[in-house]
């Protein structure tokens, strides 16, 4: 199978080494048990002799955009900074995305990689998704999109994306499994040490405030729901508040926010508690009420379904006070 890796300025260099440290430690396990290697790699770069690689590339082929004539798999690395200004300096190389996929090459993303395949017009209503600091600005951008915040991996037609950072090493391994096979799976997975169940990222998640609208009315409701949380609010409350009709107002702060009023306060209770837990500084019970919960049942639902975890997972993952030793009893 022939991969194409994307390498362009402004690419994070670790999104891009270890992915060849992958792909090649597999071919080098396929060697040993005496079996072709599966995957013939290539870095794909605007200008080969311009193009400054901030790693050890070893004796892999190089090759010229304008030269690539046919691949298998595209993958896109994640990129540092700004994404206004890696969609503006790589406009070039989203267009031959969107060509390279038309010829029915399959395209995958790492991490903050997912831009370049919506901005491709690749993603359409497929599941996608990326890391989890980047999902307000990509629903805004992109409000077409059917995007998975929760999700490591997303697999639709041939194309790939998956979650942030090292997160993103799951779809490695996915691809690996997909075309080799789950032995080969299993020791990329033990050699790499990568975690092979990953399957959600939403305890990694930190809630942003959902303010990058201008509907003044709807920032105003924001704020009573961020300094009142912890009383019984309800949506008529606020609505009231607001001027506005309970359904009109609904209607309004989802598109504002794309979130519901309720899913938007549910997350900024929760937010709240997290931070708790990982100060440590409460009993559970303590830090439910605070948060603006009476029930425990309900509490410890909706923390596991926007989180992951339960809240005494979340606290022996991320509590400051929790030593690592600790964590491992």
């Amino acid at each position: 199978m022939k991969i194409s890796l994307l390498v362009y300025e402004g690419a994070i260099s670790s999104s891009i080494s270890s992915v060849t440290d992958i792909f090649g430690g597999v071919n080098g396990f396929l060697r040993m048990q005496g079996r072709p290697e599966a995957f013939e790699l290539e870095l794909v770069c605007r200008d080969v002799n311009n193009t400054h690689l901030y790693l050890p590339a070893g004796d892999l082929k190089k090759v010229a955009l304008k030269d690539v004539v046919s691949t298998d798999l595209i993958i896109v690395p994640a990129f540092q900074g700004d994404a206004d200004a890696a969609l503006t300096q790589n406009a070039d190389l989203i267009a031959w995305l969107k060509e390279m996929s038309a010829k029915g090459t399959e395209i995958a993303s790492l991490c903050f990689g997912s831009y370049f395949l919506a901005e491709a017009g690749l993603l359409g209503d497929k599941p996608c998704t990326s890391h989890w600091a980047a999902m307000q600005d990509m629903r805004q951008r992109y409000p077409q999109l059917n995007i998975q915040p929760d999700m490591v991996i997303t697999d639709q037609d041939g194309i790939y994306t998956s979650g942030g950072a090292f997160l993103s090493l799951n779809l490695v391994l996915y691809l690996i499994e997909k075309f080799c096979g789950k032995e080969v799976t299993v020791w990329a997975s033990k050699m790499f040490s990568i975690d092979i169940d990953k399957v959600n990222q939403a305890h990694f998640a930190i809630f942003q405030s959902q303010r990058r609208h201008e509907d003044k009315v709807i920032l105003k409701a924001q704020d009573i729901i961020e300094k009142n949380f912890q009383q019984q609010l309800s949506i008529d409350q606020i609505a009231e508040q607001s001027n506005m009709s309970t359904r009109n107002f609904i209607r309004r702060f989802k598109s504002a926010t794309n979130n519901t009023p309720i899913e938007y306060l549910q997350r900024v209770k929760i937010e709240a508690a997290k931070k708790a837990l990982e100060r440590n500084d409460q009993d559970i019970n303590g830090l439910m009420y605070d948060a603006g919960y009476n029930d425990v049942k309900t509490f410890r639902m909706i923390f596991k379904r926007i989180t992951g975890l339960t809240p005494q997972e979340y606290r022996k993952k991320y509590s400051r006070t929790i030593t690592l030793a600790d964590r491992l009893n």
